[in-house]
């Protein structure tokens, strides 16, 4: 079968076209014959063993996200069968409860190989049926993505109805965190530094939007935006550049809910600003197979469809990474397996 992987070495030019002998599923697993997979920021730092020494020794299986329909069902597995278009979740060891150390040991992509060959094998307790209305594409790019947004604003932000959320950014997590907050009747407002990439966030449902180029003080006018009053959550996705306008936009008593480093790593902003005014710092690492589960029940039973930027074909995997590292994308970049 065919599959893209790292091997060799640890660097973008040791990522190749490559075959491999169909896997089979063991104990408690499903093999599947994928469809269509997507990108995440996190693919592009895999092949220079930017997650270190967790990593998984060479070859390497790209990328986390897809789909497929199950073709063979392992022992002890029920509640699946052949013929199901399914998605596994990134981190194959968190089938539900909380997060915990022996949870984030497996991940798709990293710890262990991920989606890019024509069948894997994942954990059957890490699957979610995929929404029926959606194309192969559409399923593939919601998994890491979505379930980040759907923690963020569900699982650990409890938002509600009459909630204000400001998300920074319009890719995959930023859009479905709009999309989950405005799902729940909250206000949104959203940044950018295109005015093109946010009218097509007004579009999609995004309240108001902020360019954070031409107005580098987005957390006051964000505030300005809402009558004054700070946002309840807001969805963090740059890091160490944009952590300090955040917390000027939060409410007293509201939530940053930590996801990325877009920007920068290292934490600079004043602390002062977190504890006189009782600020919730929540960081946020994907889910678990209970929130995939739950997530696409909820995009099926209100029909949300998410954004897919590009896609790509399976051997162009190089040129659908350089469209993502360009930044130039609006939602998910995608790879299909097969026309």
């Amino acid at each position: 079968m065919r599959v893209f992987q790292v091997e060799g070495d640890w660097s973008r030019e040791h990522l190749k076209l490559g075959t491999r002998p169909e896997p089979h599923a063991g104990r408690g697993q499903v093999r599947l014959k994928m469809l269509a997979a997507a990108l995440n920021f996190r693919d592009l730092i895999v092949p220079n063993k930017g997650y270190g020494s967790r990593m998984q020794a060479l070859p390497l299986l790209m990328l986390s996200d897809g789909v497929g329909i199950i073709d063979e069902v392992g022992e002890g597995v029920s509640g699946w069968q052949t013929g199901q278009r399914v998605c596994p979740n990134l981190l194959q060891s968190w089938a539900a409860g909380e997060p915990d150390d022996d949870k984030f040991l497996r991940g798709l992509g990293c710890e262990i190989d991920g989606v890019m060959a024509e069948h894997i094998v994942v954990e059957a307790n890490s699957l979610a049926a995929a929404p029926a209305h959606l194309s192969d594409v559409q399923c593939a790019a919601i998994p890491t993505a979505g379930v980040t947004a759907w923690r963020a604003i569900v699982s650990e932000g409890k938002v509600k109805a009459g909630d204000t959320v400001l998300v920074q950014g319009t890719g995959g997590v930023a859009l479905f965190a709009m999309q989950f907050a405005k799902m729940l009747g909250a206000k949104v407002i959203i940044t950018s530094s295109s005015d093109e990439k946010l009218a097509k966030a007004k579009a999609m449902g995004a309240d108001e939007g902020i360019n954070y180029k031409t107005t580098p003080e987005w957390g006051k006018a964000a505030r300005a935006l809402n009558g004054g009053r700070g946002m309840d959550l807001v969805v963090e996705l740059g890091g160490e550049n944009t952590l300090t306008q955040s917390l000027r936009a939060v409410r007293t008593g509201g939530t940053v809910s930590l996801i990325g480093v877009l920007s920068g790593s290292k934490l600079s902003s004043p602390i002062g600003l977190v504890v006189t005014r009782h600020i919730k710092l929540q960081g946020i690492t994907v889910g678990s197979g209970d929130d995939l589960r739950d997530m696409f029940r909820a995009i099926e039973l209100h029909q949300l469809v998410p954004a897919v930027d590009k896609t790509f074909a399976f051997e162009e995997l190089h040129a659908a990474m350089d469209h993502l590292a360009s930044g130039q994308h609006f939602g998910k970049v995608c790879i299909r397996f097969a026309d």
